[in-house]
């Protein structure tokens, strides 16, 4: 499956942009506001990083730009909204693994077609996420959580505000054989607020969520879901580190338009990205968040969406979880 990941990512390299003259086609775009939809809250990983795309965008392409969340049923709302949007380049989506590759595993039947109802326009970052619990949680280490999970099974719940948060528990529950209740939200902020507040147990969530959150001593972070420690969170292991031996959960960023979409405007807003996700100002997010750039063409994304929605499947069926 590493290998897997690692081949698609090399592709996603080898068809990296090339910054060059806009198409003819293109020059005309665009004349009017962009609108970014996001299918998760406000304060949630994608809307931060939407927030700040929205603004660099606006800079490079000199029109507004604005952020639009449509949150809930696991980014249904946002992708098929987008999806019956007008391909003209004014309406994006900023969107996750949830939508283009996790949901099709996780449910029978959704109102969207991943690859027939968009045109990929570039792949932007990826991430982890963190383990977390109350400061005052008896849980001080993994082991100790995974200890009382297998104490009392079924007992111990936890909160997901994505198909990666919530698949990054099942996965746990599955390599460590714990048993634990999932908890579904809209989004990962209502879900942290819940954990705050003592209605839930643990939860992963997005770095760009998560860390404000750990670094104000709200909550704390028992482990890191990557193959890697977190740069911002240094002292935190991974979840392998911590004694799951094998395991590695990461999600990534990307942005889509509706079916049907001018070559020529993709080619613009794939080059626009691409400027933009190297500035000082988007490196700055990605150093605090310990995200990593990882840009490609739309034709590139298409690929790596394809050898991420295997992935993802073969990570939903280890886990045990059936399509709802």
């Amino acid at each position: 499956m590493k290998r897997r990941f690692t081949l698609a990512l090399t592709a996603v390299f080898a068809a990296s942009v090339t910054f060059g003259a806009l198409p003819v086609a293109a020059q005309q775009f665009p004349t009017k506001p962009i609108t970014l939809v996001v299918p998760f809250g406000p304060g949630s990983g994608t809307d931060q990083q939407a927030r700040l795309l929205a603004q660099l965008l606006g800079d490079e392409l000199k029109v507004p730009v604005v952020v639009e969340n449509k949150a809930g049923a696991s980014g249904f709302l946002a992708a098929q909204y987008v999806a019956k949007a007008a391909p003209d380049g004014y309406t994006l989506l900023i969107t996750t693994n949830t939508t283009h590759a996790a949901n099709e595993h996780l449910f029978k039947k959704i109102p969207y077609d991943p690859i027939k109802d968009f045109t990929p326009v570039s792949l932007l970052a990826i991430g982890q996420m963190l383990l977390l619990v109350r400061p005052d949680s008896p849980y001080k280490t993994l082991d100790d959580l995974l200890a009382a999970a297998k104490k009392a099974p079924g007992k111990l719940n936890f909160g997901s505000g994505s198909s990666s948060s919530r698949v990054a528990s099942e996965l746990l529950k599955q390599m460590a054989h714990v048993d634990a209740v999932n908890v579904p939200y809209k989004s990962n902020p209502l879900s942290i607020t819940d954990l705050i507040g003592g209605q839930i147990d643990f939860m992963f969530a997005d770095s760009p969520t998560a860390l404000p959150q750990v670094q104000g001593g709200k909550l704390r972070a028992l482990a890191a879901s990557g193959s890697k420690r977190l740069a911002a969170a240094p002292d935190v292991p991974t979840v392998a580190e911590a004694g799951v031996k094998g395991y590695a959960m990461t999600y990534w960023t990307a942005v889509y338009m509706p079916p049907g979409a001018s070559p020529a405007i993709v080619s613009t807003l794939n080059q626009a990205f691409g400027k933009i996700m190297v500035t000082p100002a988007s490196k700055a997010f990605q150093d605090k968040t310990s995200g990593e750039v990882m840009l490609s063409t739309a034709d590139g994304l298409g690929k790596f969406q394809a050898e991420e929605s295997k992935k993802w499947g073969q990570v939903i069926r280890a886990a045990g979880i059936q399509p709802e």
